[in-house]
């Protein structure tokens, strides 16, 4: 799925579309969405955590959630004829946009927009980002740190990657309960998600090494992954620890993968 930074930079793109937009379904299940938004003008957009949101008009938003399969393409005009499998397509006289096997894809007003809103957590890369929420809620929990991370309710936008990664960066413990992180601690890996995923928008993708621990300073190969970009621990298990060279764990935590070092995460 998705992390956070994809969703932004999603958002960014979008916004490439200009004057009336041409709005159809051909897979057909938005067809009657699609039919009251055809000619309308894309007036902004907006994402929370793993969530993007289209304006059209001054109250019409289309809600999308990519879920695990879902996919966005960009091209340029003029657009091929579509595929069954094209849930939203949205095209101007320059570009097109194809939205695939989304979770969710809806029209909705803007008091619907504000209910997702709300049961989301803090976003590292909104503006409107009040971290002071999400501690509050994770300084009470016995949940382990590396599960409220995950929780969208509690922080939006970080994934398994950012999850894996900031927690190794600051030396914590993925098991160590909620209510045992120090605010230091909080506000310090709250900092450098901030800093982390706005680089992910930057570069769409993410890399979380340090100057000092990149393939050229080290002297060692770059990273082969799918997933891209050069990380301490995620996806890296049983290999050497960049750092000091322990075998990097991994263990099913929240039906996810949890990847770890033992040794740097010792706090």
């Amino acid at each position: 799925m998705p992390e956070g930074h994809t969703i932004h930079r999603l958002a960014l793109d979008y916004r490439r579309l200009t004057g009336p937009v041409r709005v159809s379904s051909p897979q057909g299940k938005f067809s009657d969405a699609a039919a009251l938004l055809d000619g309308a003008e894309l007036t902004r957009t907006e994402a929370h955590g793993k969530h993007l949101f289209l304006g059209f008009r001054d109250s019409d938003w289309v809600h999308i959630h990519l879920g695990l399969f879902g996919k966005v393409t960009f091209g340029d005009a003029p657009a091929p004829p579509a595929t069954d499998t094209v849930r939203l397509r949205l095209a101007d006289t320059a570009s097109y946009v194809d939205l695939r096997g989304p979770t969710t894809c809806a029209l909705i007003t803007d008091a619907e927009k504000s209910a997702v809103h709300a049961r989301l957590g803090p976003d590292p890369l909104r503006g409107d980002a009040d971290p002071s929420v999400a501690y509050r809620r994770i300084s009470r929990s016995r949940t382990t740190v590396a599960a409220l991370l995950m929780d969208q309710k509690v922080i939006a936008g970080v994934g398994n990657v950012y999850r894996a990664e900031v927690l190794f960066r600051h030396g914590i413990d993925p098991y160590r309960v909620g209510r045992e992180i120090r605010p230091a601690e909080w506000d310090a890996v709250w900092a450098d998600l901030v800093e982390l995923m706005h680089e992910g928008v930057r570069n769409n993708r993410i890399d979380t090494v340090r100057p000092e621990h990149t393939p050229e300073a080290m002297g060692r190969p770059p990273r082969v992954d799918d997933h891209g970009g050069e990380v301490y621990v995620y996806r890296r298990a049983t290999l050497p620890c960049h750092i000091c060279g322990t075998e990097i764990r991994t263990a099913d935590l929240a039906a996810r993968n949890l990847f770890w070092c033992p040794r740097c995460q010792r706090h």
